[in-house]
């Protein structure tokens, strides 16, 4: 749903695989390819606990 707040011109949601494809030609023309990862430095324990198991079973978040 559009947010009611929004002001805009067109309502047109962007479908995922576009917004996806637009991510991708910026870092293509950025040449950014790989974004540098939060420092987690304020992570709960228990969001630590589930990157770790993320990373275990060699899923990269």
């Amino acid at each position: 749903m559009a947010s009611q707040t929004l002001k805009t011109k067109t309502k047109r949601a962007i479908p995922a695989a576009e917004f996806a494809a637009r991510i991708e030609r910026r870092r293509q023309e950025t040449g950014i390819t790989d974004l540098p990862r939060n420092d987690g430095t304020r992570r709960t324990e228990s969001k630590k606990a589930l990157l770790k198991a993320i990373k275990d079973i060699g899923g990269k978040w």
